[in-house]
């Protein structure tokens, strides 16, 4: 073999290992990121959890929904507010600090959210310190195409007249089915489900759940969440201030209930 040839040789070997060293090396860079993403989950951080190419993960929107309503006057489920931007509270009135939730039923990064947040949220509604209000969207319908956003919300609607909206929303997102799939359009489904929610299955749920109650109060919500600018879901803003904005988003359960009990400090827990 020349010289020529074994230089030939060697620079391939070289190229070859080369290449071979920066696909292993991008490899467990990929690795690492996964990693880092599942331990964020596990840990409940807003942005470190939901992470995507460095930025906050949410549904965002293209505009549209589950179509729009004309209407000034919509029905109106038992304790919910009405007006421009219609919601449904839970927790105690008094409470001195709200967290307000624009969020979708079928969006995974609300799920997500939900996942990691729910048990410090319901500890703050229960113990009076916080209240929230749950702004329904309806943005993957509008992109994706079908009705479970809507029909989910219309759902959840119902369980409030019931007095079961905080349990049958938890349940939704137990529930939530793949992106890709629009298991909430079934509205039997939908119905099935309000059977792991005690005192909640009843023909009135059922009746209400079938003839789209409030179709109209959650459109007007969509309709709202689209005029306020917000670019997807979930958007969580605590006092008025958008935990997006917050430590670059990176706010964990612990670090809510702090700013909360901070927010708090001196004065006496809501009562419902």
């Amino acid at each position: 073999m020349g010289v020529n040839q074994k230089n030939q040789d060697g620079q391939n070997r070289d190229g070859t290992s080369s290449a071979r060293e920066r696909l292993q090396a991008q490899r467990i860079k990929e690795k690492s990121r996964a990693r880092r993403v599942r331990q964020a989950v596990v840990g409940g951080a807003v942005v470190a959890a939901l992470a995507v190419a460095g930025g906050v993960a949410v549904w965002v929107s293209s505009g549209g929904g589950s179509g729009s309503t004309a209407e000034t006057a919509f029905a109106l489920p038992k304790k919910a507010s009405d007006g421009n931007k219609p919601a449904v509270p839970v927790g105690a009135p008094g409470a001195h600090s709200t967290l307000v939730v624009w969020e979708d039923f079928r969006c995974p990064a609300c799920q997500q959210f939900e996942t990691g947040f729910r048990p410090v949220i319901h500890q703050l509604q229960d113990s009076g310190q916080l209240k929230v209000e749950y702004h329904l969207a309806t943005l993957i319908d509008g992109n994706a195409g079908g009705s479970g956003s809507l029909n989910a919300g219309n759902a959840a609607l119902c369980a409030q007249d019931a007095g079961k909206f905080r349990d049958y929303h938890d349940v939704l997102y137990s529930h939530q089915p793949p992106e890709q799939q629009d298991r909430f359009s079934d509205k039997k489904y939908l119905i099935q489900l309000a059977g792991k929610v005690g005192g909640l299955a009843s023909p009135a749920f059922t009746k209400c759940v079938n003839d789209g109650r409030y179709d109209a109060f959650v459109r007007k919500s969509n309709e709202a969440f689209t005029s306020a600018g917000f670019r997807g879901t979930p958007t969580v803003l605590l006092n008025g201030k958008d935990l997006a904005q917050v430590q670059g988003g990176r706010v964990t359960p612990a670090e809510l209930k702090k700013m909360v009990l901070e927010a708090n400090k001196g004065k006496q827990p809501g009562k419902g």
